[in-house]
C-alpha cells in the first residue's frame, strides 16, 4: 500500500467521483445508478493497485473515468436489453476523450449532469430523508457513517434507507429532467438540504484526523453557485444558503491552530477571517431578501453574519443572535437548534439560564449519542463551578467523537476539571 497513492485516490474520490457517477448515470439511466456507483468504486480500487506499482498516470481523472466507463459497459452488456441501448451508448461515449493524457474536459456537461442528478435523486416518490441520503451517497461520496452523523441516526438505518431508495428507483420510472414550475419547489428544498449537509461535513468533520475538510466546503459552495446561476435555482432561499456557506467558510483558516487543534470562537484570530469572502456572502444575503419568505437558511445566515461583523468575541451582538434563534426555533424545532440556542443564552443570561433552557427541551433521549450535547452541558456546568459533572460530560463527549482534534480538546478540558476538583478539595481541607 502506497500512502501517497491512497491519499490521491481519496482526494479524487471526494472531488471527482460524484461528477463521474453523474456522467455515467446520464449515459446509462438512473435505473443503472447502482451500476455507475459500483463501476466507480471498482475503478478507485484498481487505481490503488495499479498506481502503486506502475506509477500515477499523467491525468488520473481521465484514467478513472475510462476504467469506470469500461466496467459499467461490461456490466450492462450482460443485460438482455443492452441491444436496445447499444447504439445510444456508443454515440454518447464516442464524443468523450479516451486518452489518459486528455482531461475530463466537459466541465459544462459535468456541471449540468450533476445538477440533473441532484434533482433526480430528490424525486418526490422518495421520502425527504431518503432523497437527501441518496444524494449524499451518490454525488458527495459520503459513507454510511457520515450520513448517519448528519441525521443523528445509526449506520444500519442509513444502509437500509439506501437499499430501499435504489429499489424504488428501479420500480418507478425516474428521469434526469429538472422539473419546472410548481414541481421545482417540491425538489429544491431537498437539494438545498443536501448541499447544506455536505458543507457541514466539511466545516465540522464527523470523523478523521482533521477538524475541517475544506474540499467539501468548496464543493458545496461550487454546487450552490451552479444552482443560483441556473434559472431553476435562482431563489431567495438558495442565495441565503450560499451566504451562510460563505460567511462560515471565511472563518475556516482560524478554526484550528498550527498543530490542527480546535479553537473555540472566542480563541480565534479574527484577522485571519477572509473579508472578501464575507463581502461576497453579504451580497448574496441581500439578494436573499427578495420576496416575503424567511427560511431557516435566512436566519442561520443572519446569525453567521452577526459573528462575522463583530470585531471581537466580547462585542458580538448576542441579543440579536438570540432573537434570530428564537425565530429559527419556530421553523426548525430540532434538538440541535435548541442546543445551539442554549449556548447563546449562556452569553446573554448566564450559564444557569442556558442549563435550564436545555432541560426544558426534554431532548436528552434524542441527543444522548451526540457528542456536542455532552460537550455543551459540560462547558456550562464547568462555568457554574460543577466540575464533577462537567468532567463526566467531557469524558462522555470524548468517547463519542470520532475527530482526533476534538478528542484532544475534550480531554484537555477533562484534565482542567480534574485540577479544579483537586483545588476545591484542597481548599475544603484548609478551611476545615
Amino acid at each position: 500500500m502506497n500512502p501517497e497513492v491512497n491519499q490521491l485516490v481519496d482526494h479524487l474520490f471526494r472531488r471527482e467521483a460524484g461528477k463521474m457517477v453523474a456522467m455515467l448515470t446520464r449515459a446509462f439511466g438512473l435505473d443503472h445508478l447502482q451500476v455507475a456507483e459500483d463501476a466507480m468504486q471498482e475503478a478507485l480500487l484498481k487505481a490503488i493497485r495499479n498506481w502503486g506499482l506502475g506509477g500515477v498516470p499523467r491525468n488520473p481523472s481521465a484514467w478513472l473515468m475510462r476504467v469506470a466507463k469500461n466496467r459499467a459497459l461490461d456490466i450492462v452488456r450482460r443485460e438482455t436489453n443492452f441491444r436496445s441501448k447499444e447504439k445510444e451508448l456508443t454515440a454518447f461515449f464516442e464524443q468523450r476523450p479516451e486518452s489518459a493524457e486528455d482531461s475530463v474536459r466537459f466541465d459544462e456537461e459535468i456541471r449540468d449532469g450533476q445538477l440533473r442528478l441532484i434533482f433526480a435523486c430528490c424525486h418526490p416518490d422518495l421520502s425527504r430523508e431518503t432523497q437527501v441520503a441518496l444524494t449524499l451517497k451518490t454525488l458527495c461520496g459520503f459513507g454510511e457513517r457520515e450520513i448517519a452523523a448528519a441525521f443523528l441516526t445509526s449506520e444500519a438505518a442509513i444502509a437500509k434507507r439506501l437499499v430501499r431508495a435504489r429499489r424504488r428507483i428501479r420500480e418507478v420510472p425516474i428521469t434526469l429532467d429538472i422539473p419546472a414550475g410548481p414541481r421545482l419547489a417540491a425538489r429544491l428544498d431537498a437539494v438545498l438540504q443536501t448541499l447544506y449537509l455536505l458543507f457541514n461535513e466539511g466545516y465540522k468533520a464527523s470523523h478523521g484526523d482533521e477538524l475541517v475538510r475544506k474540499e467539501l466546503c468548496e464543493e458545496a459552495i461550487r454546487l450552490v453557485k451552479i444552482l443560483v446561476d441556473h434559472p431553476t435555482g435562482d431563489r431567495p432561499k438558495a442565495h441565503a444558503l450560499l451566504a451562510l456557506m460563505l460567511f462560515n467558510s471565511a472563518r475556516l483558516s482560524a478554526r484550528a491552530d498550527a498543530e490542527g487543534n480546535m479553537l473555540l470562537l472566542a480563541e480565534q484570530d479574527r484577522s485571519l477571517w477572509d473579508r472578501a469572502i464575507i463581502a461576497r456572502g453579504l451580497r448574496h444575503l441581500h439578494r436573499s431578501a427578495a420576496g416575503k419568505e424567511i427560511s431557516e437558511f435566512h436566519l442561520q445566515a443572519g446569525i453567521a453574519y452577526c459573528h462575522c461583523a463583530a470585531p471581537t468575541y466580547e462585542t458580538t451582538d448576542w441579543r440579536r443572535i438570540l432573537s434570530l434563534y428564537d425565530m429559527l426555533t419556530e421553523i426548525d424545532r430540532s434538538p440541535v437548534v435548541a442546543l445551539n440556542r442554549a449556548v447563546v443564552i449562556s452569553n446573554v443570561q448566564g450559564p444557569e439560564a442556558a442549563l435550564d433552557a436545555i432541560a426544558a427541551t426534554g431532548s436528552r433521549d434524542s441527543l444522548d449519542g451526540y457528542y456536542l450535547y455532552h460537550a455543551v452541558l459540560a462547558h456550562l456546568r464547568y462555568a457554574v463551578g460543577d466540575f464533577a459533572k462537567a468532567a463526566v460530560g467531557f469524558r462522555r463527549a470524548a468517547e463519542l467523537t470520532h475527530v482526533t482534534s476534538e478528542r484532544v480538546f475534550l480531554r484537555r478540558r477533562l484534565r482542567e476539571c480534574g485540577k479544579r476538583n483537586a483545588e476545591n478539595r484542597k481548599n475544603q481541607r484548609t478551611e476545615g
